[in-house]
């Protein structure tokens, strides 16, 4: 029988491993093609809605608070607990119910094209579930990015909240990217903005784990009509 050293050690390096999965899955180094999308940043910068460093926290905290908190991160707690307990037919559900929320054609084809990306990613690695008692996936055909990321966290063995954390700053620092790269924002403002919003994402994964099914969904027309006109943008850094 294994001693209670031995027992710690295991549950110890299984915690790490997990971490690291998690660590793996939010890098920006993630070959998903996740830097080619801004989620509609883009098309605040256009219009002038945000135009420096204070509208751009205020951008983000908006869009944390209207979006992410009532749509991605709750969906993701159902999802990833649906994938523990094997129930393909909740997967699918939420799957559909994330791209029904999907409100221009940018924003969807953002979140099936990371979607798909991050299976093939997961094809590589031998990491995709293990096909139904009927022989059919269990992933959704067609995907959406936050089922996969969900699959991929619990399959990773990472706690639901460090998942939904682990993904609101791989959002977070996404954002940020698209906005040095698109406005005169220094890294150091970045950073400042970073240490401003860290605490909102706490505070949006706890409020975001006590939502019952009926408060769920977005609240960002701003962000729609936004994303809507950036299909012809003239001028595009950006494929969303």
């Amino acid at each position: 029988m294994p001693t209670e050293a031995a027992m710690t050690t295991a549950a110890g390096q299984g915690d790490d491993l997990a971490l690291l999965g998690l660590l793996q899955l939010v890098s920006p180094a993630l070959p998903i093609g996740a830097f080619a999308f801004s989620q509609g940043l883009e098309s605040a910068f256009e219009l002038d809605w945000v135009a420096d460093e204070a509208s751009l926290g205020d951008w983000l905290e908006g869009v944390l608070d209207d979006g992410l908190m009532r749509c991605e991160l709750p969906a993701l707690a159902r999802l990833q607990s649906a994938w523990a307990a094997g129930d393909v037919e909740a997967v699918a559900e939420w799957d559909q119910w994330l791209a029904a929320n999907r409100e221009t054609a940018e924003l969807a084809a953002e979140d099936a094209r990371l979607g798909a990306s991050l299976t093939r990613l997961l094809g590589s690695l031998e990491l995709l579930p293990a096909s139904t008692a009927r022989g059919a996936s269990a992933l959704p055909t067609g995907a959406g990015y936050v089922t996969v990321f969900a699959w991929t966290a619990h399959v990773r063995g990472v706690p639901v909240r460090q998942a939904l954390l682990g993904f609101a700053w791989a959002w977070l620092e996404n954002q940020l990217a698209v906005a040095c790269k698109a406005l005169p924002l220094g890294h150091t403002a970045a950073q400042r903005l970073v240490e401003r919003l860290r605490p909102a994402l706490v505070s949006a994964v706890d409020e975001a784990l006590g939502m019952h099914d009926d408060d769920l969904g977005p609240v960002l027309p701003g962000l729609a009509l936004g994303s809507a006109l950036h299909e012809t943008q003239y001028s595009r850094l950006f494929r969303s």
